[in-house]
């Protein structure tokens, strides 16, 4: 989500870049006024998109999802043509207030909010699905029809008309390549009443968010001269670009939280990695604004982008920057609320976006001085949504404080030889190993502990596989064979990765994940529910031997990850049978610096850096060198 999101924001980038030169600030002012105003109209696309995205993310069925979609998508057309009907009947009023050329920009832009608002829900729908990789390729879709038909209509002779008209087309065909296929037509499983303060909330919110974001542009528009306004569209221009990414760490954050439980929720890593994501890119996107030098500017947008003094081109930029990036703090904040309940800071935005409207009407005697009215007010915005939502966390904290006394039962200390050895047995059967089948099957599943030598040619198998898994593990972690029993079933949870993660929607407890998957609808056409199944025919023979399940945790009272054996755990769980199983169970205190049992941006990086360290390594090569050693 995040790498599509920054690809269609260069694709922005570029667009606004493009039309700047070729119409110069006098018409990107036109051109930048009209966008602006689709902007705010996207209030109500996006109050559409982030209730389609918590609906469609609370519903455990594929049906549920459809229902509740289809009656969203069917409001959000009534809205878009509502919209388009408020444009047209106003554009000679709004062509004055803008001191826009003519009446037919209005109209084009009153053609593409028809599409705009219901596609609001489609993508809501997609995101609320998990699907971050196709809504991603579909913003990059937008961006590059709007970049590539506004340079041609340019080219064209069609100046700022043919812009318009190409962002219109961006609208229509991003709407239409994003439908989704939807399942038979079942009774809409949310209630209306719920539904309807589900989008009076978001409404609140948006309303608050566009004003804020795009009331300066507006406002300059209209009171300062048409070149003046266009340096200020293109100083605005890399504020959007700011917050297109703390939009993208939102997208991704939204869907995650409204799927998770009030447990889970009170764990504040998902909030911590997000602010930490916008506030780290934001700063150094602010700091390298404002050493580039003005002639850079001057090079990408024309020699008519200049300005004069102490607060130039480059000052301006960082100044605008840090605004965007303080604000889009706040939205992070108000958005984690919104994903699980109802959000009174929705109110309090909106209302501040009320007092920014009126504070630049009073104060624009520059465009600094715009800016530093806007910097001050969303300091305040912060301070004020923050204040509340840390009482919220410290109380939050307080209850997690309380943890369970009861402990896993550990039966005996072993090695880590050991551990690589179960390990081993359920990864064995792999194509990896296929040509190690015949000669190395028997120190894999009849070992020799005594046998060092064994053991250095398991642990160079493991590691054909799994070197960056296992290196992640701290190096004083202890290996003990442990007891699991259905009552410590809460504190276990399943290894985020690959289908579990869509599986277990933000919530990985094992009970959670198990709940959900006896809610799938057609286990029998899914490969994954089929292997699930195979495992519990197996576990229901007295004679077959299941594997060992591998978990990793801080030590026995803690919650504890699943390493190895997400299937067969899930599969003795569904079937009654987790006491046929073994765990093997690795302790450290250091544990919550592995990303295997604890995701955050500090633990991930580091995990990246050792994945590159560990490219070098060449496993195959070091395991034939170990059976040359040995004869």
């Amino acid at each position: 989500m995040l790498s599509g999101s920054s690809l269609a924001t260069a694709i922005n980038l570029a667009y606004n870049i493009a039309v700047a030169r070729f119409l110069g600030p006098k018409s990107f002012g036109h051109a930048t006024a009209v966008y602006t105003l689709l902007t705010i109209t996207s209030a109500v696309t996006l109050s559409f998109q982030i209730i389609s995205t918590k609906a469609v993310a609370q519903q455990t069925s594929e049906g549920g999802r459809d229902a509740v979609y289809r009656d969203l998508h069917r409001g959000a057309w009534g809205c878009g043509m509502l919209v388009a009907l408020l444009l047209l009947l106003f554009r000679q009023g709004i062509t004055n207030y803008l001191n826009l050329p003519t009446t037919m920009l209005v109209v084009l832009l009153a053609i593409g909010a028809a599409f705009y608002v219901p596609l609001g829900s489609r993508r809501g729908y997609i995101q609320g699905a998990y699907g971050f990789g196709r809504l991603a390729k579909n913003l990059v879709l937008e961006g590059a029809v709007r970049l590539v038909g506004s340079v041609l209509a340019i080219m064209l002779g069609f100046g700022v008309t043919g812009v318009i008209a190409a962002n219109a087309a961006a609208m229509i065909v991003a709407y239409f390549a994003i439908a989704p296929k939807l399942s038979a037509q079942i009774p809409n499983p949310l209630p209306f009443r719920h539904a309807f303060r589900e989008i009076s909330q978001a409404m609140v919110f948006f309303s608050g968010q566009v004003l804020i974001n795009n009331c300066d542009i507006v406002l300059v528009k209209h009171f300062f001269e048409p070149k003046e306004a266009g340096l200020y569209a293109a100083v605005a221009m890399i504020g959007r670009v700011i917050f297109a990414f703390s939009s993208a760490v939102v997208n991704s954050m939204f869907p995650v939280v409204a799927g998770t439980g009030h447990e889970e929720r009170k764990n504040l890593s998902l909030i911590a990695t997000s602010l930490l994501l916008v506030l780290s890119v934001g700063s150094v996107f602010a700091l390298g604004l404002r050493v580039t030098p003005g002639w850079v500017w001057t090079m990408f947008f024309g020699s008519s982008f200049t300005l004069p003094g102490p607060h130039g081109f480059p000052y301006l930029l960082a100044l605008y920057a840090i605004m965007t990036v303080i604000y889009s703090l706040s939205v992070v904040i108000i958005t984690y609320e919104m994903s699980y309940k109802i959000s009174n800071t929705s109110w309090l935005q909106l209302v501040f976006s009320g007092v920014l409207i009126a504070s630049i009407c009073k104060f624009h005697d520059s465009l600094r001085q715009v800016i530093m009215v806007q910097l001050i007010l969303v300091i305040v915005l912060l301070i004020m949504v923050g204040v509340w939502f840390l009482i919220d966390a410290l109380r939050n904290a307080k209850e997690l404080g309380k943890t369970d006394s009861r402990t896993i039962r550990l039966i005996r200390r072993i090695s880590e030889d050991d551990a690589i050895a179960e390990f081993l047995k359920s990864e064995f059967e792999n194509a990896a190993y296929r040509k190690y089948h015949q000669s190395l099957r028997p120190i894999v599943f009849t070992p020799d502990a005594e046998d060092q030598s064994e053991a250095a040619k398991r642990r160079a198998l493991l590691f054909l596989r799994h070197r960056a898994l296992w290196k992640e593990l701290p190096l004083d972690t202890e290996w003990y064979e442990a007891q699991v029993s259905v009552s410590d079933l809460a504190r276990v949870r399943v290894f985020p990765r690959a289908q579990w993660r869509k599986l277990a929607r933000g919530n990985f407890g094992i009970t959670e994940v198990v709940e959900r998957m006896q809610r799938r609808e057609k286990a029998s056409a899914d490969p994954f529910l089929v292997k699930i199944s195979e495992i519990r025919l197996g576990l229901s023979q007295p004679d077959s031997n299941p594997g060992s399940v591998l978990l990793i945790g801080l030590n026995e009272t803690e919650p504890l990850t699943i390493l190895d054996g997400n299937h067969r755990f899930v599969a003795a769980v569904l079937e009654g049978r987790v006491d046929r199983l073994r765990f093997v169970c690795g302790l450290s205190p250091s544990m919550a610096r592995c990303c295997w049992y604890k995701t955050n941006l500090t633990n991930l990086t580091r995990y990246g850096r050792n994945l590159l360290r560990h490219l070098v390594r060449h496993p195959a090569t070091e395991l034939e060198s170990l059976f040359e050693r040995s004869g």
